[in-house]
């Protein structure tokens, strides 16, 4: 063989190395990034995990609050199930339930008044009109007590309030 060949071979060789080295390198470098998205990935669930917690802690402080003072009596039913039947829709629960079915009560109360006016939009009504409506409330209100207040009974045990604030009282 001429001293070409050689030359040819060599080259080829050192093209394949080359080639190879690149190609490693492009592997190394997709792997690092792969290892970092994941590390991402991981903090970001993390941190979501962590703000959920949190939002879900005050969420059930709150629950537990209005729970409570629909218990001692110092809210009435209807107010207390429309802010606590918004409040349990906006909670993480673990899994899948239905609320509906397990906090009945509160629910019968919640479809009962949500569609009546609070605050300036009752002024917008005749007294007649809102007496009437408060008649309705009034009536669901004492037709739905024993449902509600099993169901506030169930909420406070398993919406639980924060550290500190256990021992509020209403007064």
């Amino acid at each position: 063989m001429t001293s070409s060949w050689y030359v040819a071979i060599v080259v080829g060789a050192l093209i394949i190395a080359g080639l190879a080295f690149y190609a490693g390198q492009l592997l190394w470098q997709v792997k690092t990034q792969r290892e970092n998205m994941a590390k991402q990935q991981a903090k970001a669930k993390a941190e979501l995990e962590t703000k959920r917690a949190e939002r879900n802690a005050k969420l059930a402080d709150n629950i537990n609050l209005i729970a409570r003072a629909m218990k001692e009596k110092q809210c009435e039913y209807s107010e207390g199930c429309l802010r606590v039947w918004v409040l349990m829709s906006q909670y993480s629960f673990e899994t899948q339930r239905d609320l509906q079915t397990e906090f009945s009560g509160i629910f019968k109360m919640y479809e009962e008044v949500k569609e009546m006016p609070t605050h300036d939009a009752r002024k917008k009504y005749s007294k007649k009109e809102i007496f009437k409506m408060d008649s309705q409330r009034w009536r669901a209100e004492e037709r739905l007590a024993d449902e509600i207040a099993a169901d506030c009974e169930k909420l406070i045990g398993e919406f639980h309030p924060l550290p500190g604030q256990e021992n509020v009282v209403f007064s």
